[in-house]
């Protein structure tokens, strides 16, 4: 199949971007904004989307990852590619930077964007649940000016954000890594480069006297209809015991590849295997 026929526009400027969303929906019209395309374009040629006006976004933002106030800043068209090789986000986010070596493959990697991976708000998404785990921000532009809007905030259902339609997002806003800090990720899969059946982020921070567990974030990915993010309450110093209070209150649903029951009893190892890794490396 091919795509459907549909008006295209390139916008030099998110301002730009903004305008066009905003006229695209006084018409009425379906609009789309394209930004790696690597969700995007198959949904087309599938004609699982049939947009009027499709927005280019690529030409509104050349700007490189950067830090500043104890914050990771990336551009929304930051590439997977970025985020895996660049030494500010391998710094001062390694969770990220490890966690986007399971995205897709490398053609996915090269031209998949970070901000485009969260306004898709796919369930089984691995920059979402590394987004939860850490605390993430997005910054969000519309016709009134601009937002600021925590990630646990932005995921309302499959492939559904709480945007308003003439919202777009230009940055994600992520704290730098701190002392006594810990991170893991693990995901399952059927193949390389499939969509996780379960994947786990984990975030955990230490006593820095006592080498307690201070602080601890768990992210789940496939396991609900958006990533979610674990009740911190539930995790103590038996992280065998956390992984199972966690994996208690899930309710996945059965699909083609995986049931409900095996996805909880994945996401307990998984839950288990992270918040172990991420206490070691807090300890180091």
């Amino acid at each position: 199949m091919v795509a459907p026929v549909f008006e295209y526009a390139a916008a030099g400027s998110y301002d730009e971007a903004v305008t066009l969303l905003a006229a695209g929906a006084a018409r009425g019209d379906e609009v789309k904004v394209l930004a790696g395309g690597q969700s995007l374009m198959p949904m087309l040629n599938l004609r699982l989307a049939h947009p009027e006006l499709l927005i280019d976004i690529n030409p509104a933002d050349d700007r490189p990852p950067s830090v500043s106030g104890g914050l990771l800043r990336l551009p929304a068209l930051t590439r997977h590619r970025v985020l895996l090789e660049h030494d500010l986000v391998r710094r001062h986010c390694p969770l990220l930077a490890d966690a986007v070596r399971h995205v897709g493959n490398v053609r996915v990697r090269n031209r998949g964007t970070i901000g485009g991976s969260l306004a898709h708000a796919d369930h089984t998404s691995e920059i979402g649940c590394c987004a939860l785990a850490t605390g993430a921000q997005v910054v969000v532009r519309g016709p009134h000016g601009e937002r600021t809007v925590a990630i646990t905030d932005l995921f309302a259902g499959y492939w559904t954000t709480t945007l308003d339609i003439k919202e777009i997002i230009t940055d994600v806003l992520i704290p730098v890594a701190r002392p006594r800090q810990g991170w893991s990720f693990h995901e399952m899969v059927r193949r390389t480069s499939d969509f996780a059946i379960v994947a786990v982020a984990a975030m955990v921070y230490l006593a820095e006297r006592t080498g307690a567990i201070a602080a601890a974030h768990v992210a789940l990915a496939g396991v609900a209809d958006r990533v979610v993010l674990a009740d911190p309450q539930l995790i103590d110093g038996d992280l065998d015991a956390s992984a199972a209070r966690i994996a208690a209150t899930l309710e996945p649903s059965d699909d083609v590849h995986a049931s409900g029951d095996y996805r909880r009893r994945l996401a307990r190892v998984l839950t288990a295997r992270a918040l172990r890794e991420a206490s070691a490396r807090a300890a180091l």
